[in-house]
């Protein structure tokens, strides 16, 4: 498994290979990981796969996005193994593996968190599993563009 971070030389490779323009601006992180859900989404569209620096951008981007829209700590969205959020309020775990988690594969969270895939939809075709009373992310979803 490569181990290669999300660089703006990683970012602008891939961005060239669908012909999108390199990145412009200082490069920070966050606008490494937005630029990133760009790419992924160019790559689907194309018909390519997206390289792994660049889906775990994409998809720490979204989930980034998801706490700060829901706040709290009540849910854990696991990607793995990408990244993993507390979200939603509510009561909260101090300890251990919480009640309410929600997992799904990158392309799952990202076509939820981006309105290509309903949450009923992914529900129905087990691509998410949750549990919890809290685990039903469909009042957040698809995320606002942002």
């Amino acid at each position: 498994m490569s181990r290669t971070p999300l660089t703006r030389s990683v970012l602008d490779e891939q961005r060239a290979a669908l012909g999108l323009p390199p990145l412009t601006g200082a490069g920070e992180p966050a606008q490494l990981r937005r630029s990133a859900l760009e790419a992924v989404l160019a790559a689907w569209d194309a018909g390519a796969e997206p390289v792994r620096p660049v889906l775990k951008g994409a998809v720490r981007h979204l989930l980034d996005r998801l706490a700060d829209l829901a706040p709290g700590r009540s849910v854990e969205v696991r990607v793995p193994p990408y990244a993993a959020v507390q979200c939603v309020g509510g009561p909260h775990h101090t300890r251990g593996t919480p009640p309410n988690v929600v997992e799904m594969d990158a392309p799952t969270w990202i076509s939820l968190a981006t309105g290509r895939l309903t949450w009923d939809e992914a529900m129905e075709t087990g691509r998410v599993r949750a549990s919890g009373q809290r685990a039903d992310l469909s009042a957040h979803l698809p995320l606002p563009p942002g």
